[in-house]
């Protein structure tokens, strides 16, 4: 059984691996922290894991990168239909089954919760799979309330729990409230758009500003 986060998001672009690799920042000290992204689609374009390596200053036994590495920036159900190949919920539990039981995880999903896998399983059927407490990444601008909320509900209605929020973009107080409020989580912060997006700009932000109370330390058992 894994330990740590898993990170999702209320669409695609939201800003999930850039928290990631704020999360690395805030949290490596206290515990032993590994990146994983089990499925990833569109590898030729965009490669998260080598982000995540970079954005977050991780050492080599920092990153996992093993699991779907796919062409072609669609769907998962779609990018492997293309590649000739699935993917299957079950398959991605052996690759991290004999890794050092005091690892801490931080695994990122493709996508938002309910984005099929295969023509059965979605990604909230990994997430349930794993049983990792979630951290929803949700944009801070209009329409975000109700793409959160919903995203909120289906990770409920699997009894997953949910670790906090973080918002992504300009900050918007009214919307934060209304998460909060509505949502019954914390948002554990609100996340500008960098100038410049580096390590040496994302690290003491994360360690300054990110899940400042600490909430997140009982979910990492550190």
């Amino acid at each position: 059984m894994l330990r740590g986060l898993f990170i999702t998001g209320t669409d695609t672009g939201v800003g999930k691996t850039v928290t990631a690799a704020a999360l690395m920042h805030r949290y490596r000290a206290a515990a032993p922290l590994c990146y994983w992204k089990p499925i990833q689609t569109g590898i030729e374009e965009d490669d998260d894991t080598a982000v995540v390596r970079e954005l977050g200053g991780c050492a080599e036994q920092e990153i996992f990168d093993q699991g779907a590495r796919l062409p072609r920036p669609v769907s998962p159900h779609l990018a492997a239909r293309l590649h000739g190949s699935a993917i299957d919920v079950e398959s991605m539990i052996p690759l991290v089954a004999g890794e050092p039981p005091q690892t801490r995880w931080i695994v990122e999903g493709a996508g938002g919760v309910l984005v099929p896998l295969n023509s059965k399983e979605k990604m909230i059927d990994l997430m349930a799979r794993l049983g990792l407490p979630t951290v929803v990444v949700a944009r801070s601008s209009l329409g975000t309330i109700n793409h959160t909320l919903l995203t909120l509900e289906a990770l409920r209605s699997r009894e997953l729990v949910v670790a906090g929020v973080v918002m992504a973009g300009e900050v918007n107080p009214e919307n934060r409230a209304a998460i909060e409020e509505f949502g019954n989580v914390p948002v554990l912060a609100e996340m500008p758009r960098f100038g410049v997006l580096t390590s040496a700009a994302l690290g003491p932000w994360s360690r300054e500003h990110l899940d400042r109370e600490g909430r997140l330390a009982e979910f990492l058992h550190v």
